[in-house]
């Protein structure tokens, strides 16, 4: 089922205040049939609020919310075939998994013997097919997330959304059972739209995200693409582990100059710009352009870790990533070579990418 949003908006006045909320504004975004879509961007930033749009829990202010052909903007929520997984789960306490997953066909009438198969169904499918005669009080968090997920599949709705299902699960269970949430949508070909603020969530499961702030898309793209090629600062800064490198810097000469080191050859006017490195983009290089004091070295495995300083540099330290097998000082001055392809060079006020 493809989703369309044509111009959606939604705001909200302030309560006791003359004034208003643009919690998402004039949205455009088509999420294809099949895909898993990651709605990604910081607290605030709209994603939710688009979901529940979606879902028919909020009217829009403004815009149009499309499935297929069908236009669904004043459908009520029980008639436009969504499945709904929230944060917490929501199970009904006094009620067996069975009983949870069975709920919904009760309400739609469902024969017994027909809705009884369909529970067992999709109990295997997520996994907790022999924990039907439980109640949630006796289930681990992430046991209790997936009887949620299968409550939201066995109606067959025709779009799954998923509000921040692993907010609540420690860290081995997070990477568990978003791996069952991408096996599960892969299985069963729904269209899926999960909202997160956790950028590794989104990237590791997603077809696309889409990266918000401020009620805006910033940009929408395949998670590595995204990643890649960056369109501005923000999402250059919201995507990444550890976060990009941010220097003040000049262009002159078609040079770019990060303190008085002219690190790369460029073609643009001379002017201030901002300059984002990922900590992967550099190469330890005694010939290299860049001079940056390190701190400390932190031994990995697989990589080493390099916490620098640059008089430049916006922020506590810099963080270098390079190969286990590079020779790095304990500390000391640094020569290091710059990446293009991973150095961004954003404009000093609009903060869009310049190159």
């Amino acid at each position: 089922m493809e989703i369309t949003l044509k111009k959606l908006t939604k705001i909200f006045q302030e309560k006791d205040k003359d004034s208003e909320v643009r919690a998402v504004d004039n949205l455009d975004i088509i999420i294809p049939s099949g895909k898993l879509i990651g709605l990604l961007g910081p607290s605030g930033c709209g994603k939710s609020t688009t979901l529940y749009m979606i879902a028919g829990l909020l009217r829009p202010t403004e815009g149009e919310i499309h499935f297929g052909e069908e236009d669904v903007t004043g459908t009520p929520p029980e008639k436009r075939g969504i499945g709904l997984v929230f944060q917490n789960y929501a199970l009904y306490p006094h009620m067996t998994v069975k009983q949870n997953i069975l709920f919904p066909l009760e309400n739609l009438k469902v024969p017994k013997d027909k809705a009884l198969e369909k529970a067992q169904y999709y109990a295997d499918l997520v996994g907790i097919g022999e924990l039907m005669g439980r109640k949630p009080k006796q289930l681990s968090g992430g046991q209790q997330q997936r009887v949620a997920i299968a409550r939201a599949l066995v109606k067959e709705p025709r779009v799954l959304l998923l509000d921040e299902p692993l907010s609540n699960l420690d860290a081995r269970l997070r990477l568990q059972t978003r791996e069952e949430i991408r096996r599960i949508q892969k299985e069963t070909g729904i269209t899926t739209i999960f909202v997160t603020h956790d950028q590794e969530e989104a990237m590791s499961i997603s077809d696309e995200i889409v990266v918000m702030k401020d009620g805006l898309m910033q940009q929408t793209g395949v998670p590595q693409k995204v990643y890649d090629d960056p369109k501005n600062l923000f999402v250059a800064k919201f995507l990444g582990t550890p976060p990009i490198n941010i220097f003040k810097a000049n262009i002159e000469n078609n040079q770019l100059v990060i303190g008085e080191e002219k690190v790369l050859k460029i073609e643009a006017k001379d002017q201030e710009v901002i300059v984002g490195i990922r900590p992967e983009g550099f190469n330890v290089d005694p010939k290299g352009a860049l001079t940056l004091e390190v701190e400390a070295v932190e031994r990995l495995g697989r990589d080493i870790s390099i916490i620098a300083r640059h008089p430049k540099f916006e922020g506590h330290s810099i963080r270098v990533i390079v190969d286990a097998d590079t020779v790095v000082p304990d500390s000391g001055p640094v020569k290091m070579n710059v990446r293009a392809n991973k150095c961004f060079i954003f404009d000093k006020e609009t903060k869009e990418r310049i190159r």
